[in-house]
Order: C-alpha cells, then sequence, then structure tokens
C-alpha cells in the first residue's frame, strides 16, 4: 500500500474542473463511502480502459464484458472522462482504483490518465506485461502505485499455448517485471491462472520464480472462471489446493478484501483468488466496475444491469449515475442460497 500519490502537473478537463494530484493527506479521507441494498461500501473502482489486447488467452473473460476483444473499439472512454468518473467517486469514500482492459498499456495517453487522478490511497493496474519494460518509469512517475502481472506459465511453449503469443514473448514479459521492480510498481503482482492438466504443475516453479525479488514480487493463484462449458474441464480442485497450501505455509494472514487467505511459504507470499460459487468473496465485494465504453457495472459476472455513463456531460451527472450503479449492486453468490447462474460470451479465440 503507498502513501498518497506525489504532486503531479495541474490539469483542466472538459468537465471545468482543474485537477490536481497533490501530496499531503487525502482530501476526501472523511467521506462516508456510498453503499448497496446489503451493505456493502463501495471503496474501489476497477477501470477498464480499452477491449484491445495484444494477446488472446484461452480463458479470457475481458473482464465480464460482452464482445470481441482483439479489434479497435469504436467507444473508448477519454482521459477526461475517466479522470472526472474518478474524482467524483473520490468523493463518495472511493481510495483504489485499478485499471485493466483488455491490455491497458495500449492506451498511448494511460500516463495521461494517471497524471489527471485526484490524491488516491492505492492505483494500480493489470497488464500482461508485454510492453511494460519500455513505460514501467513513466508509468511510475504519472502517479501509478504498482501492477499485477499475467504469467501462467514459465515455460516458453506452454505460454505461448495459453496466450496465443508469438515466440520469445515471455522473455518480455519477464524483462517488464524485472522493470516494474527497478520502477518500484511494487509489489507486484503475479497474476497465474491454473488450468488443470495444463500449469497446474508449475506452482512450485512459479514460487522459484518469485522467490529472489524477497517480497517484492507476490504469487497470485487465480481460479478458473468456467463461464463457458468447454472451459469446465480445467478447473483444478480448489479446496484441495487450499488444505495443500495451508499444510506447506509458515503463516497463514487474512486480506480484508474478500477475506482472502495470503500464505508464506519458504519466503514467498502466495494468495488463492477464488470468483467462482464463493459467498464470501461476494459478500466482501468493495468494487464498482467501468467498462471501456462507459458503463458502470455492479457487478463481473452480470451484465443486464449497467449504467451508460459514456455520454455524462456534468460531474452532477456522473454523481446521480454513480450512486444508480451502486444501488443495483447485489451479491452474485449468496450464503445458503441455490447457486445461480448466467451464460456470459466468452471472448477470445481458443487454442
Amino acid at each position: 500500500m503507498s502513501e498518497d500519490r506525489p504532486e503531479l502537473n495541474a490539469q483542466k478537463t472538459s468537465f471545468g474542473a482543474t485537477k490536481k494530484t497533490g501530496a499531503g493527506k487525502d482530501t476526501f479521507e472523511n467521506v462516508l463511502p456510498l453503499a448497496d441494498p446489503y451493505g456493502r461500501k463501495v471503496t474501489g473502482l476497477r477501470i477498464s480502459i480499452t477491449e484491445r489486447c495484444n494477446l488472446a488467452c484461452m480463458y479470457c473473460h475481458n473482464e465480464g464484458s460482452e464482445g470481441c476483444t482483439r479489434g479497435p473499439s469504436e467507444k473508448e472512454m477519454p482521459p477526461e472522462l475517466i479522470c472526472e468518473i474518478v474524482r467524483t467517486a473520490a468523493k463518495f469514500g472511493v481510495r483504489k482504483v485499478k485499471f485493466s482492459g483488455g491490455e491497458p498499456l495500449l492506451r498511448k495517453d494511460f500516463e495521461e490518465i494517471l497524471a489527471c487522478l485526484p490524491p488516491l490511497k492505492e492505483v494500480s493496474a493489470t497488464t500482461n506485461g508485454v510492453l511494460l519494460s519500455k513505460r514501467a518509469k513513466s508509468l511510475k512517475a504519472a502517479g501509478l502505485d504498482r501492477v499485477n502481472v499475467s504469467l501462467d506459465s514459465l515455460i516458453p511453449e506452454r505460454y505461448e499455448a495459453i496466450t496465443g503469443a508469438p515466440p520469445g514473448t515471455l522473455e518480455k514479459v519477464k524483462e517488464g517485471i524485472d522493470s516494474a521492480v527497478e520502477a518500484g510498481l511494487t509489489p507486484v503482482k503475479l497474476n497465474m491462472v491454473l488450468l488443470k492438466g495444463v500449469n497446474d504443475g508449475e506452482i512450485d516453479a512459479m514460487m522459484d520464480f518469485v522467490r529472489p525479488y524477497e517480497g517484492q514480487v507476490i504469487l497470485q493463484l487465480i481460479e478458473l472462471m468456467d463461464i463457458d462449458p468447454e472451459l469446465s474441464p480445467y478447473m483444478i480442485d480448489s479446496e484441495s489446493l487450499k488444505k495443500t497450501l495451508a499444510e506447506r505455509a509458515s503463516e497463514v494472514r487474512v486480506r480484508h478484501l474478500h477475506h482472502r487467505k495470503k500464505y508464506m511459504i519458504d519466503g514467498v507470499e502466495v494468495e488463492f483468488v477464488q470468483p467462482m460459487d464463493n459467498s464470501e468473496f461476494c459478500a466482501n465485494c468493495s468494487r464498482l466496475r467501468v467498462t471501456a465504453d462507459g458503463k458502470l457495472k455492479p457487478c463481473l459476472l452480470v451484465n443486464d444491469n449497467l449504467v451508460d455513463a459514456i455520454e455524462a456531460e456534468n460531474p452532477e451527472e456522473i454523481e446521480k449515475l454513480l450512486r444508480l450503479a451502486v444501488s443495483r449492486r447485489k451479491p452474485y453468490y449468496i450464503a445458503g442460497a441455490e447457486k445461480k447462474r448466467i451464460e456470459l460470451k466468452v471472448t477470445g479465440e481458443k487454442n
């Protein structure tokens, strides 16, 4: 968790407000966060800034959005709208923002977006790391605090099969991780989506890869989202994995976010993210999502309750839309209730 973000140049937006990410205490720290009908406070935004991607991962869900992620998007939020959404949300208790995609580094104006944000507790991004080595320093200077880097395998041929990447890409990702650590975008979290019979035998190798970074890199194991029946054979036994991690850990901690457990194993911090069939994950969800084309998305797994903000013309209208989106938030998985599932269109090519 970083300190307040360093001061950057003030920037005018089309909404008429002057933005400055000034040093010092959070100017919104005494604001009561918005809460949904279930009492869950919204303290974070997860913003997709593009649906474009330079890879084609076999499991990609594109942040729960429908449609293909490979081509250019006709509608991508401009920096001014992104920053005004964050600014307005910050007035109502949002303290953390995570940028994602698609691949966010395909936005050449990503640094511009970062530079116009208000003071926040943490600003992070999830990237596949392919373009990270050349921009780690500029992203840090613009206000990015840390990154998550997707890394599903350390074996080049397997990595290429999972991601659809050309030969040599894995080395670029490793260079990106090194550059992120050197730039101070730490802790870097390595996102490893576990695929039964594909990469689930690489967990120890991945821990060995992380260990030399001495705490600056965290391994985050992620349960596959089986939103497509074709992916079901790749689902691992999550309960067995959690038991194994607990048995091997010298210490087990619990994160506030989603009450997720962190396992300390031989000098490596390992987290396991389990979003499927997990009522605790939903009960502790504190994020509102924003799609690349400007729709406020109350839940990752639901697409029929979106709130369109792309045409918002002023902060007052954005505030109204944020309140509406928060009012539509509902836990997808509820403890004790019959499991409810919806079908989402899986995006991206299969390899």
